[in-house]
């Protein structure tokens, strides 16, 4: 896992190699997350690269685990990063 900064907003983000062998990158705090393989609306990726779908969480209690939220989904500028924009 590396740290940087987003080039289109700024903010911290880090990069986690994917188990596909991409790296993605992600918010720089990581988040609360519970797994639900069928029906979650989020993604989250683990610190060994795995991409879950889930739902997020501010309850230890309840979490599944911790992971890092892929940053395209809170960058401003995201759309810029898009290869194929409608």
């Amino acid at each position: 896992m590396r740290e940087g900064i987003c080039k289109g907003c700024g903010a911290a983000i880090v990069w986690i190699g994917t188990q596909g062998g991409k790296s993605m990158p992600c918010d720089a705090s990581p988040r609360y997350y519970i797994a639900k393989p069928r029906s979650g609306t989020k993604k989250i990726v683990t610190t060994n690269g795995e991409v879950l779908s889930c739902e997020y969480t501010e309850d230890p209690r309840k979490a599944t685990g911790t992971g890092f939220a892929p940053h395209w989904g809170s960058c401003r500028a995201a759309r810029s990063f898009r290869r194929y924009q409608n």
